[in-house]
């Protein structure tokens, strides 16, 4: 596999669509089909846009212009998870719509923090140290229309589903969220702990 299709799959696999439509399920059942693609199609493009930055200014993003450690915005990213985790596993899927505002800022709001957070800003920076500009720049296009592609998808699979059998999908969904809180909950200690780890090798 070349280098360039490693980093693609890469960011991908931290976006993890089948993963995000857990967390938009409350989306899917509020939005008709056409809406619901815009949507996710200007949460992409806020994504595109904050994985590119991320890429061609990698480290330099933090220790120069913000002057903070990566670490930082690892721990903080995954308290942000953790709570969230902790949300789910306890409110099930109506524990995910507060976080959000209204249909007409829904964007900017899946994008942030459901598909930008630090692990995808962290495969960004590292697509960036891998690839040239242009090919880390055509690798995050991929890997993020990918992702958004899948996500449409699913939602006319969903769409399709519930007609049939709503009371089945729903409590498939609401089990599927609890049990996916636990693998975010425990992805967002990992960050935690990386981000402690590496800040506290910086100041001895």
């Amino acid at each position: 596999m070349s280098e360039f299709l490693r980093a693609s799959t890469l960011l991908f696999m931290l976006l993890n669509p089948f993963l995000l439509v857990v967390y938009l399920i409350d989306v899917f059942d509020k939005l008709p089909t056409s809406t619901f693609r815009k949507v996710v199609l200007r949460a992409a493009l806020i994504s595109i846009s904050v994985f590119s930055v991320s890429a061609l200014l990698g480290d330099v993003l933090f220790r120069d212009v913000l002057q903070a450690e990566f670490a930082s915005f690892q721990v903080f990213g995954g308290i942000i998870f953790l709570l969230i985790g902790i949300r789910f596993v306890f409110e099930g899927n109506s524990a995910i719509k507060g976080l959000r505002g209204e249909s007409s800022h829904m964007a900017g709001s899946i994008a942030m923090p459901i598909m930008i957070g630090p692990g995808t800003i962290g495969g960004s920076i590292l697509i960036g140290k891998r690839l040239n500009p242009i090919e880390a720049l055509l690798s995050i296009l991929l890997a993020v229309l990918a992702s958004a592609a899948i996500m449409i998808a699913l939602k006319h699979l969903h769409d399709y589903v519930k007609a049939r059998n709503e009371e089945l999908v729903q409590r498939y969904i609401d089990i599927a969220g609890r049990v996916t809180a636990l693998v975010v909950g425990t992805f967002a200690m990992e960050m935690i702990m990386r981000g402690l780890a590496t800040w506290m090798a910086t100041i001895k």
